[in-house]
């Protein structure tokens, strides 16, 4: 029972538990469902409203279907209808308006040539020319309308060359009545004589009569600006004001522009000076250019002009334009050029003549001649120390080219002690110089120690006597005097002209073997000559920078300027033309000794007198080139060149000799007696100076210089000897016979001298 009374107790307990929180959703379910009804009756219009709109459109959809149905079927057609009317109407409309623009055209092309004609017939010229420019820019019009075309444009376009023709002839006619050449005859026209002739009047003086029917000279001008005429016309009269006026002028010194003002025109005239100077200074052209332009731009060129597609303009402008090159050019080179200074000394005195332009210029500005950035001339005129330059390295090259194309056999001669006529250079310790370090002297002066005991001879550095050209004497003075010069200059200057006097020395190699090739090639006096002229220049070479670096601030102070890269250039030069020459003498030589029939067969009378005459005529080649070298090669070189001329012909005899298998008593004396004229005469040949007493000591001094004289006195003592006497020559190959002749060819010559016999065997055996 309590069981069942606590069961029943907690179930209630739960029924009370559930009902109270079914009561608590049932309440909350009422707020929701009042919260619902609330939004339903907010919502219930607002759906009212939206299915009312539905209908609505559904109505309007209904409708334009309708309509639409309706465009389709009836109103579309209608529109195309009208589409093409408008398409119509507007061609129509373009067509006319396209008509209507050039019939306007038309009448302002004949409005304008009607007018244009009334104002030439006035004479208002620059009327007339304004309609006639119009007029051309209606018919340009016209004729830029593509797929219209009138057969009337092409009589318009007549009728406007005629009208403008017609008015250009017009103006023409003004512009000579005010401007009026009185030239002189074409023939002749360049000559003092015909240019003082020539005369400018300008009738440009404004008329005091109003009613006069000249023209202003405004009116002609602008107008045939208007026309575009005005460039020919100014061109023609700057070609006139030129040719007439203002070259001339330049060209020459005794004209003198005479300027005369009348009432109605101005005359501008020459007048001849005399006792004038050959070239005018460019201040006096100066002053005369200027006083032409001054009138002129006061009767003529201050005239202001429209220039179309330039604004405003004066004349004197657009004659610059047209003139000023060509002039400047003419003042340039016939006027400043012949004012560049020969002499650096006179370059300060060139001041006055860049002031002079600059003033000249500033005046042909101030009249409006010249642009403001117009300086060509004084540009010019500043750069004098580059023209100097130009002009000095152009006056040396051409004196230098003269000289080297002068005749190479007028001679000086020159000895170590002779003075020549060089620039007096100072002592490097005086005057105005880079002071540079000396070198302590560690001899005393005077003296050039070598060892212990030896010293040099004072000539030792100097060159021997010898002749050479006085062309190339000239040629090295010029050199001095231009480096003189250029110590003298600014820098810029100074290495143009050091580079000059290199210039005259390369030119000097390039030129002198081409031009006097022939005669160098067929004269052994000139071939000489031309030898000792190399190395003449080669010995100046050495030293001639170096003399000049104490004398110059410059660029020759810093050691880089020297000439002695060309000394071998120029001693090879001297060498090869005289070692050819020595060559083409050798091969006469050989030539004449190979008539001499191999001297064989000397007891042949005709074979003798061959060889005789071969030996003579050797001689004689060796006498006359002993005489045209005398007193012309330096004495060594003299007789080094002799002695290896005879040493040729005394080699080739004595190969011939020895070549020779048989030999007869006969044969061997008239060999020896045909070696003993050489061995006589030979000597005299060295004949080097002109005194005869002095050339013994040379003509003594023979062996020294031919290499062969002594094989050639040993081969005739084998002609002379016996078989014993030439044993003793050769001395067990210790003797002078073995230091000539190679066993070979002493065995020959006893083979060809004696007959087989034991004797000549035994000698045979002694030859080792």
């Amino acid at each position: 029972g309590s069981l069942v009374a606590a069961v029943l107790a907690h179930s209630g307990r739960l029924d009370k538990e559930h009902l109270g929180a079914r009561v608590g959703r049932l309440s909350r379910r009422g707020e929701v469902c009042t919260m619902i009804n609330k939004k339903y009756s907010e919502f219930l219009p607002s759906m009212q409203s939206a299915e009312d709109l539905v209908a609505q459109v559904e109505g309007l959809s209904n409708n334009i279907d309708l309509l639409k149905a309706g465009i389709e079927n009836e109103v579309q057609q209608d529109l195309n209808v009208a589409v093409a009317e408008f398409t119509e109407l507007k061609q129509q409309l373009e067509r006319d308006t396209l008509v209507l623009s050039v019939l306007k055209k038309l009448q302002e092309f004949d409005t304008t040539i009607k007018e244009c004609n009334s104002a030439l017939q006035e004479k208002q010229y620059v009327a007339a020319a304004q309609q006639l420019e119009k007029a051309r820019s209606s018919l340009r019009s016209l004729e830029s309308r593509r797929g219209f075309e009138l057969k009337i444009l092409k009589a318009l376009g007549t009728e406007l060359t005629v009208q403008t023709q017609n008015m250009i002839y017009h103006l023409g006619e003004e512009w000579q009545k005010l401007i009026v050449w009185k030239l002189p005859p074409s023939k002749g026209s360049s000559s003092l004589e015909a240019l003082v002739l020539s005369e400018l009047h300008l009738h440009t003086v404004p008329p005091q009569d109003e009613d006069t029917a000249v023209p202003p000279v405004a009116a002609v001008l602008q107008a045939l600006a208007v026309l575009g005429e005005l460039h020919s016309k100014l061109k023609d009269f700057g070609h006139l004001l030129l040719q007439y006026i203002l070259k001339p002028l330049i060209s020459h010194p005794s004209l003198e522009p005479v300027p005369e003002e009348q009432p109605d025109v101005f005359i501008l005239r020459f007048r001849s000076q005399e006792l004038a100077l050959d070239e005018s200074s460019p201040m006096e052209v100066f002053e005369k250019i200027k006083l032409v332009f001054e009138v002129l731009h006061r009767h003529l060129l201050n005239v202001p002009l429209e220039q179309p597609g330039e604004g405003r303009v004066t004349l004197a402008e657009l004659l610059g334009e047209l003139i000023w090159e060509e002039l400047s050019d003419c003042l340039i080179h016939n006027c400043l050029v012949n004012s560049i200074p020969t002499n650096s000394s006179k370059l300060e005195q060139y001041k006055e003549v860049i002031e002079s332009t600059e003033e000249f210029e500033k005046a042909l500005k101030n009249m409006q001649f010249l642009k403001e950035d117009t300086t060509a001339l004084l540009k010019y005129a500043c750069n004098v120390d580059s023209h100097f330059a130009n002009k000095k390295c152009q006056d040396v090259i051409m004196a230098a080219r003269n000289l080297m194309t002068s005749e190479i056999h007028n001679t000086v001669k020159i000895t170590p002690d002779s003075s020549i006529a060089l620039p007096e250079l100072p002592d490097p310790a005086s005057g105005d110089h880079v002071k540079l370090p000396r070198v302590p002297s560690l001899v005393p002066n005077g003296t050039v120690s070598v060892g212990s005991e030896s010293r040099l001879s004072p000539l030792t550095l100097c060159l021997p006597s010898c002749r050479i050209s006085c062309s190339v004497q000239q040629l090295v003075e010029l050199a001095y005097h231009t480096l003189l010069e250029a110590t003298a200059s600014t820098d810029l200057c100074c290495v143009q002209l050091f580079d000059c006097v290199r210039n005259i020395f390369q030119l000097f190699y390039e030129v002198v073997p081409t031009y006097h090739r022939e005669n160098l090639q067929k004269l052994p006096q000139l071939a000489a000559i031309h030898h000792n002229n190399c190395m003449y220049i080669a010995h100046h070479l050495l030293t001639l920078g170096h003399q000049f670096r104490y004398r110059s601030t410059g660029v020759l102070s810093n050691g880089a300027a020297t000439f002695v890269d060309l000394v071998p250039a120029f001693r090879r030069l001297g060498m090869e033309c005289f070692l050819a020459q020595m060559r083409v003498q050798k091969g006469e030589i050989l030539e004449r000794l190979s008539s001499a029939r191999n001297f064989s067969n000397m007891d042949d009378e005709e074979n003798y007198c061959a060889a005789n005459k071969a030996i003579k005529q050797v001689l004689h080649q060796l006498r006359r080139l002993g005489m045209v070298w005398q007193d012309v090669l330096p004495v060594n070189v003299y007789c080094k060149a002799m002695g290896a001329l005879l040493n040729t012909a005394l080699a080739e005899i004595v190969t011939r000799i020895a070549a020779l298998e048989d030999i007869s008593a006969e044969d061997a004396d008239r060999l020896y007696s045909l070696c003993r004229i050489m061995v006589e005469e030979g000597p005299q040949v060295f004949t080097p100076l002109l005194e005869e007493d002095k050339n013994k000591k040379y003509q003594e001094e023979v062996p020294v210089y031919v290499q062969k004289w002594m094989t050639f006195k040993e081969l005739m003592i084998i002609l002379q000897a016996n078989l014993q006497e030439i044993v003793d020559q050769w001395a067990d190959g210790k003797g002078p016979l073995a230091e000539e002749f190679s066993a070979a060819e002493v065995k020959s010559l006893i083979r060809a001298l004696f007959q087989n016999t034991e004797r000549r065997a035994a000698a045979l055996a002694k030859i080792k």
